[in-house]
């Protein structure tokens, strides 16, 4: 068996067309927090289950890590500069940034496609990530065409 670059892993991984995703939450002093995700995924319709991981090496993975309770949000094809805002590594990502307050004090985002709040079910290590397992407690959907991710590149269905 031949070793795996990570470089090249990275790139045939990149070649599998995502959704665009911000999660949040709140940290230990009730400030909202999020990130843009692609990792994003149904684990199951019955109970309500859906799954996202969190590289171990972020700046926010004691707070998700640590959290009972996130939302995600999937973005709609207008909002790159939503997913730019919570890719970086800024601390305020919520300065410019409107939001509402939802279960357990759960920042919200207005606009999106699909907007789940969920509880944690379950943390599964997986190597460098940890893999957060929520149950979805309420959701909102308001169809649209999707904002995806393909190559490093923002992309669109059409």
């Amino acid at each position: 068996m031949s070793k795996i670059d990570i470089g090249e892993l990275r790139k045939a991984l990149g070649s599998y067309a995502t959704g665009i995703a911000v999660v949040t939450t709140v940290d230990t002093t009730g400030k909202p927090v999020g990130m843009t995700i692609s990792s994003f995924a149904s684990v199951s319709l019955s109970p309500p289950l859906v799954l996202w991981s969190i590289d171990r090496k972020s700046d926010l993975f004691e707070t998700f890590a640590q959290a009972s309770h996130y939302a995600i949000h999937i973005l709609r094809k207008d909002q790159e500069d939503v997913s730019n805002n919570f890719a970086t590594d800024k601390n305020d990502k919520f300065a410019r940034q409107a939001y509402e307050t939802g279960l357990s004090n759960l920042p919200l985002l207005p606009d999106y496609i699909a907007r789940f709040q969920c509880a944690i079910e379950h943390r599964y290590d997986g190597g460098d990530h940890i893999i957060l397992v929520g149950r979805i407690l309420d959701m909102q959907h308001k169809p649209a065409e999707p904002l995806l991710f393909h190559d490093g590149q923002y992309k669109t269905v059409s």
